[in-house]
Parts: structure tokens; C-alpha cells; sequence
């Protein structure tokens, strides 16, 4: 039976920067309550016109093949994990693949809001476990700029534009994904949404009229839950696989906001020299913040290193991955 390894990664952010300072000259806030609240200085925007995530995709799934030298006719599969698709239909995987030319790949998107990554890659995995599949794309693609409304101050500071991907192969050897731990939650519909747009409420005057096209978050209810959901799915998947906080070489959180990522890791026990964070420059980008992070980390991570990545997302959904690396 195969393993299914991660063979490459890369990422990809737009060169516009969004700081604190600008921020607070278009809404209500300061540099210190930004950085105090949540540990973001800055954030990557999408200014390009006519360009949505499928463009962020595009981009970070190009540098994979280049730095992988990967055939793109060689690609079999693409996933994209994305709440921000570039229309309600077609799929927001099917034209990254075309513009990618992948002309042999089938493609589809995932809906796992923050957690979209972890479950692409989990989805990824078993194709290739499988046999099914030979070479996997997992794209995590999300132009987040587009549903936040930068007149709330409680959460247009957090998110920020980005995309990253990941080559998944066979191998007969014991690395790549391990093992994952996934759980849902319908409960927390009404603490994280976009509250209109979908088949529920349709767009209408009234809809645009009320704001309701942007995230709604009840900060305090996510975070709380993010905190719990995250602790006990990474100490279950590492339980699991005979893994303690001291034995896994680093933990790779979903960047949602510092005093989270802080609350999990100070719970778990974990040495914070082991726990990659990057969300100073990037704020939250949902399902491209994993991969994002992995990439700009590899050159510290290495061959064999044992890593738990988590995440939590709307819905509520979250989960862990247990990875031993091998690129």
C-alpha cells in the first residue's frame, strides 16, 4: 500500500501591502490595538483588476510545477480549497487547472472554510493512497479582501490575499500524511458566515443595503472555540501516533489571530520555538495560511521532521494532520 507524500510546496501573495497605518486611516483603529488584539501588522491585497482567487492560485500552483519539474500533463488532480471562489459556478479549481495547463487533470473545490487545506490534503492523500491518482495538486486559493468589509473594524484588520499549493505522490516509504483527525459542527453556523449571497438569501437591494455580503464573526464564541477544537485535535492525532508535544519537531497552526495560535500552543505544552508562525505579515488568509506558513519555513524544516498541522474554520470545522516530512 502507498504513502502519500508531500513532493513540493510553494506559495504566492500580491506585492500590495495593507499595514495598520492604513488601516487606521480608513476605519476606527490604531497600529496598537490591531497588534495588541491579534499580532497583525500588515496584509497582502489582490489589487489586480478583474482577477479573483483563481489568479492567487494560478500563481503559487505555476512556482510548484516550475520548482518540482513537473510536466503539467503529468498532474492528474487538482483540489482547491477556497471560500472566496471566483464565481458561484464553474469551479474556481476547473480554471486554475486550465490557465495551469493541466490538461489531463480533473478539478474540483472544497468548502472547509480555514480548515479547506487540511481537508484537500486529507482528500489528496487517499486518491493517492488508493492508487487512483499518481500526482495530486492541493490549492489553497483565497482572495479574502473580497468579502471583508473595511468599514467594521473588528474584522477587517485580520485578513489578508494568498494562495499555496502542494504536489502529493505515492511512496513506499512511511512519510507524507500520516494520519488526520476531522470534526464538524453545524452549531457554529451563526457565529462565523457570510450571511447572504447563497441560496438562503439571495443577493437583493436589501442584502447589499445591510452589509450582509461580508464575513459576520462573533469573535468571542470562534476564539473560544478555535482555542478548545485545535488543543484537542492536535493532542489527539499526536496520541494517537505514540507522539508528545516534546517528540514532534513543529507545530503549524492555522494563522487566524497570534493570541489563538499563543492559547493553543501555551495549553498544549509546546516549546514555542517549535511553532511557525508568520501571521505579522500575512494576517489571516483561511486556507492558504498552512501551506503559506509551510513554504516560507522549508528551508528550517527538515527531511524527517514530525509535524502536527491544525486548523478551525466556520461551519464549525476543524481538525489535525500528522506529516513527517520529506522534500
Amino acid at each position: 500500500m502507498f504513502n502519500a507524500r508531500i513532493a513540493g510546496i510553494a506559495s504566492y501573495v500580491p506585492s500590495d501591502i495593507l499595514d495598520n497605518e492604513m488601516l487606521s486611516k480608513m476605519v476606527d483603529t490604531s497600529d496598537e490595538w490591531i497588534t495588541t488584539r491579534v499580532g497583525i501588522k500588515q496584509r497582502r491585497i489582490l489589487k489586480k483588476e478583474g482577477e479573483g482567487s483563481s489568479f492567487l492560485g494560478e500563481q503559487a500552483v505555476k512556482r510548484l510545477l516550475q520548482s518540482t519539474g513537473t510536466n503539467p500533463e503529468e498532474v492528474d488532480l487538482l483540489i482547491c480549497a477556497t471560500s472566496n471562489p471566483d464565481y458561484r459556478f464553474p469551479s474556481t479549481g476547473s480554471v486554475i487547472a486550465h490557465r495551469c495547463e493541466l490538461k489531463s487533470a480533473y478539478a474540483y473545490d472544497i468548502q472547509a472554510a480555514c480548515a479547506g487545506f487540511l481537508v484537500a490534503l486529507q482528500d489528496a492523500a487517499g486518491y493517492v493512497r488508493s492508487g487512483m491518482y499518481k500526482k495530486v495538486v492541493v490549492v489553497a486559493a483565497e482572495k479574502m479582501s473580497s468579502m471583508v468589509n473595511y468599514a467594521d473594524r473588528t474584522t477587517c484588520p485580520l485578513f489578508g490575499d494568498a494562495a499555496g499549493a502542494v504536489l502529493v505522490e505515492p511512496t513506499t516509504e512511511k512519510v507524507g500524511v500520516i494520519d488526520g483527525v476531522f470534526h464538524v459542527d453545524g452549531e457554529g453556523l451563526d457565529h462565523l458566515l457570510m450571511k447572504a449571497g447563497g441560496s438562503v438569501k439571495p443577493a437583493s437591494h436589501e442584502t447589499v443595503d445591510a452589509a450582509e455580503h461580508y464575513i459576520f464573526q462573533d469573535g468571542r464564541n470562534v476564539y473560544k472555540h478555535a482555542v478548545t477544537n485545535m488543543l484537542e485535535s492536535s493532542l489527539d492525532v499526536a496520541s494517537r501516533n505514540g507522539l508528545t508535544m516534546e517528540t514532534i519537531d513543529w507545530l503549524i497552526p492555522h494563522q487566524a489571530n497570534l493570541r489563538i495560535i499563543e492559547a493553543v500552543s501555551s495549553r498544549a505544552g509546546i516549546a514555542p520555538e517549535k511553532v511557525l508562525v508568520n501571521i505579522e505579515h500575512y494576517g489571516n488568509t483561511s486556507a492558504a495560511s498552512i501551506p503559506l506558513c509551510l513554504d516560507e519555513y522549508k528551508d528550517k524544516i527538515k527531511k524527517g521532521d514530525r509535524l502536527i498541522l491544525t486548523a478551525f474554520g466556520a461551519g464549525f470545522t476543524w481538525g489535525a494532520m500528522y506529516v513527517i516530512w520529506d522534500i
